[in-house]
């Protein structure tokens, strides 16, 4: 099957330029290893039956032997033989190029080395494909223009889709590479369920060597997707748990480390400006999985069950944007945050850039919710004007944007007042 870029490239490009070892991780199944396979001359795979049993006993006895094919290499599953690393480490210290090596292996194994690796390799993290990426937004509202060129337009451009029902399933199906080579559209929706049922069964023990209880992996993923694109506390997570399932609350805080560090689970952090006081704004973390697919998978639901709980849809299909929100601001070199205060002002997203530009979003899975959104979205952008006319001494940079991210949006236009009206399915990078 031929390669589909990703946005990750963009990365790896720069990095090859800065760094002689990249260390690519995320999700299982993401497409880590396709994408360095691309970029690499030769591959040192460490699980394949052929010889990866001859390359452990190399990087046992003698790891910089290994160092020895034409680069780029990449070592793939790494972890298997991890004095790799630190052999990667010396090298890059001692006559390695820019971009010499790629590291790449499974999420499951948590692997302790001598040294970090701290400025010689550097670490990157893969998600899943964004629908631009999967080819289910053509990309024509470009998120990098709106940040960078101040006479882009966002009018007329029009999505690959605005059909909710698209969304539903591009939700459960989930953006793993694996099902782009299944043609039967309900066989790709096996590909999700399968990994949820990897996670539980095999890879919450297999991380760290603990062995963990599979149903209580099950209930801790049921109760996150329950509440699933919302700031809800870890202790009414717990409780939610507890109730069918008792364990400490220590037990359950291990368990969601876990499905964090294999990347199945991840939170977004509140965006807490000065603009009110710090007791006025709420600093919850936003919960969300790293692909949306796991959580429909976790609550056994197909694309059709949407239709009759349109509520949970709108949680779900916050979670698929903020996913690709997330894939954009790596390519970006920013990072992802959200805003809620006691006066229920809030922005689902706040897209923040190193250079200091942001862009306020919100997210809506129809268009009968849009002036709602922008009129929120107007409401917090003028009490930043007026925290500045009062403070102008530490004014606080306003908002490059305001964008309202839309599911059935037939067109992207610009509202009377500025505000970027996006259908989700015309989004790229």
């Amino acid at each position: 099957m031929d390669y589909k870029k990703r946005l990750i490239d963009l990365q790896l490009d720069m990095g090859s330029k800065a760094f002689s070892a990249i260390n690519i991780i995320g999700p299982k199944g993401c497409g880590k290893t396709r994408t360095a396979t691309e970029r690499s001359k030769s591959v040192v795979s460490f699980h394949n039956p052929a010889n990866g049993k001859q390359y452990i006993a190399m990087a046992k006895d003698d790891p910089v032997l290994l160092l020895k094919g034409v680069r780029p290499i990449l070592f793939d599953e790494w972890q298997d033989a991890p004095e790799i690393w630190d052999a990667i480490r010396w090298e890059c210290d001692n006559g390695a190029s820019f971009g010499d090596f790629y590291l790449t292996g499974s999420t499951g194994k948590m692997v302790k080395t001598k040294h970090t690796g701290t400025g010689r390799i550097s670490t990157l993290r893969m998600l899943t494909m964004s629908c631009f990426e999967y080819g289910e937004s053509n990309g024509s509202v470009s998120l990098s223009s709106l940040f960078n060129d101040p006479s882009y337009e966002v009018r007329g451009q029009t999505p690959v889709s605005s059909s909710l029902e698209d969304f539903m399933y591009s939700a459960c199906r989930g953006g793993w590479p694996r099902s782009l080579e299944v043609k039967d559209k309900r066989g790709k929706l096996l590909i999700a369920k399968d990994y949820f049922n990897e996670i539980c069964y095999h890879d919450v023990s297999a991380y760290d060597g603990v062995v963990r209880n599979e149903s209580w992996a099950r209930a801790i993923l049921q109760s996150y997707a329950r509440n699933i694109a919302t700031p809800a506390k870890d202790s009414v997570l717990y409780l939610d748990v507890n109730s069918n399932y008792p364990m400490s609350s220590k037990t359950f805080e291990n368990y969601v480390e876990v499905l964090k560090k294999l990347f199945i689970l991840d939170e977004i952090d509140a965006w807490t400006p000065n603009i009110r006081s710090k007791k006025a704004i709420r600093s919850g973390k936003k919960k969300i999985f790293l692909d949306p697919s796991i959580a429909t998978s976790a609550l056994d639901i197909s694309p059709e069950y949407f239709l009759q709980d349109y509520d949970l849809f709108g949680h779900v299909f916050e979670n698929l944007v903020l996913r690709d929100l997330l894939v954009y601001a790596g390519a970006l070199n920013g990072h992802l945050r959200h805003y809620r205060d006691e006066q229920n002002l809030e922005a689902d997203a706040v897209l923040e850039l190193q250079n200091g530009k942001y862009a306020l979003i919100e997210i809506k899975t129809g268009s009968s919710r849009i002036e709602e959104a922008e009129e929120n979205l107007l409401k917090l952008a003028s009490l930043i004007k007026k925290y500045n006319a009062s403070n102008p001494s530490v004014a606080y940079r306003e908002p490059e944007f305001l964008a309202v991210i839309v599911g059935n949006l037939p067109i992207a236009y610009t509202s009377k007042n500025g505000v970027k009206i996006i259908p989700f399915g015309a989004l790229g990078i």
